[in-house]
């Protein structure tokens, strides 16, 4: 026990006979003291308050681990997903083809499939083994890569889900986690998303894997498939520990919308250290829409913790803020001030309780509201959820699992991807494109993209609350092709509407 609060129960004669107003005097004092004593030393909680203004907040100091930690994840994290992609060539040659017609061999790379691989040897193989070669299939070599910069007459404007993607310039692609922004007066679109270029850093503990924080970068183009690098539109900081873009941190998820109002465009993210506990969002602007953007700051919104978040502007100029909350287990929707800069701290909506979603992707058809939601599990994939709402603030109905096509077990888990942005192609009424990562913990600047057609299909099969009539919803419907293209003359249209 601490000396001094032995001295003071000793001078109030704690524990001897005494009278009642001593005891009592005692009781007090012991009291008093208790709350000084623990004032003085408290530890601080690891969740930041909730804040009223936008903040920068001083990062946590990550700890690097071995990189056999790292690759030993992403072995567990292929396991779990068992039955994914099998690598004995009897099992992928016996494979019925997919809905779409389309060869395994094909689907996958045929210069992962020629590898020498036999059915006799597969159960001698350690797990790890087999987890690798599964990898190679969901991870086609960089021989295959999607190469603009090269590609014939023929090929061009084919997307091959899960290759390696280049930019104009023949490099890979760094715009994870993002989504796409179209600019009606120059017809073109701009793509920002993480910058992962860097070295991958796992935590053992935390059970985390990160790359330093290098900024948001921007792409631009003019049919979706050739995209020119434009730089970093927001730049991590390298010298101010104190900002919330310090290279430790986490800046996560960028989306950009423009107000015509103030004739500026926002960029919203989500912000959090390495530990991912301060669980914020942050804002920048810019007049230009590559940037350079100019960092606002970090807060809770609506004094919640936020994750996974996204923003959706609806086409009456009304703007939203859609992120995940409570430990994951919810999201919140709330309406952002005419500026776009900031929320309104009243009439936020929670939706999706106790459901656990995260990575919201929101789009709108013929008046009414959808998104794309994947569940919680880390960097591991799982099964996509459609969900629909006449009111952008609820209540939201869930529709169930858009993905179709593929082999089951591939489909059950989103294509082995995780949702991050539905793009909306003005010249295709009933058409999106539904923008995923495929992670790739163990090295993130590996990640691929997993771009693929979203279409409204008819009437929904079965709604799942029965205070909605059947059927108010459409299906949604997000198709796997190992190779797919947008339909001829479907930019001159975009080109036309835009015109009117």
């Amino acid at each position: 026990m601490n000396p001094m609060v032995c001295q003071l129960l000793k001078t109030f004669h704690i524990g001897s006979k005494c009278c009642v107003p001593v005891l009592l005097w005692s009781l007090a004092a012991w009291v008093l003291l208790l709350h000084a004593y623990t004032s003085l030393l408290r530890v601080p909680s690891q969740l930041p308050e909730p804040q009223s203004q936008w903040q920068m907040t001083s990062p946590f100091i990550y700890h690097d681990a071995d990189k056999q930690s790292a690759q030993k994840m992403e072995v567990e994290m292929i396991e779990m997903v068992d039955g994914i992609a099998q690598m004995e060539v009897e099992k992928v040659r016996n494979w019925n083809k997919l809905e779409e017609n389309v060869d395994l061999e094909e689907t996958f790379g045929a210069a992962a499939l020629a590898k020498p691989m036999t059915t006799a040897k597969a159960p001698e193989e350690s797990k790890e083994a087999l987890a690798r070669r599964k990898l190679a299939l969901l991870f086609p070599d960089k021989s295959s890569a999607i190469d603009p910069s090269k590609v014939n007459g023929s090929e061009y404007g084919y997307f091959y889900p899960g290759q390696e993607w280049l930019d104009s310039a023949g490099r890979p692609i760094q715009a994870h986690g993002g989504g796409v922004m179209y600019v009606a007066e120059t017809r073109t679109y701009y793509w920002y998303g993480e910058n992962k270029d860097g070295a991958t850093k796992y935590s053992p503990k935390q059970g985390t894997a990160r790359v330093d924080v290098l900024g948001i970068s921007c792409y631009s183009s003019k049919d979706l498939w050739t995209w020119h690098y434009l730089g970093l539109a927001l730049k991590a900081e390298r010298r101010d520990k104190s900002s919330d873009l310090y290279f430790t941190n986490v800046v996560e998820r960028p989306k950009v919308i423009y107000n015509d109002r103030t004739k500026q465009y926002i960029m919203w993210m989500h912000i959090d250290n390495a530990n991912y506990s301060k669980a914020a969002v942050g804002v920048a602007v810019s007049p230009n829409p590559e940037g350079p953007f100019e960092y606002v700051g970090s807060k809770r919104p609506h004094g919640c913790d936020s994750r996974d978040m996204t923003i959706f502007q609806d086409d009456d100029g009304e703007a939203y803020l859609i992120y995940s909350s409570l430990g994951n287990s919810e999201l919140h929707i709330g309406p952002l001030t005419e500026d776009y800069m900031d929320v309104v701290e009243r009439g936020s909506q929670k939706v999706l309780v106790k459901e656990r979603r995260e990575a919201p992707a929101v789009f709108k058809h013929h008046g009414m509201y959808y998104m794309v939601t994947s569940g919680c599990t880390g960097w591991a994939p799982n099964g996509a959820l459609v969900h629909a709402a006449e009111s952008m603030l609820g209540p939201w109905v869930t529709l169930g699992d858009p993905c179709v096509g593929g082999e089951e077990e591939f489909r059950s888990f989103t294509f082995f991807s995780q949702g991050t942005f539905v793009l909306p192609l003005p010249g295709l009424e009933n058409t999106f494109v539904f923008m995923a990562d495929r992670w790739r913990p163990a090295d993130l600047r590996d990640s691929r993209y997993v771009w693929l057609p979203l279409t409204m299909d008819g009437p929904a099969d079965e709604p799942s609350d029965d205070e909605f009539e059947f059927p108010l919803w459409l299906r949604v419907s997000i198709h796997w092709y190992e190779k797919w293209k947008l339909p001829e003359g479907w930019d001159n249209q975009h080109r036309e509407l835009s015109s009117l």
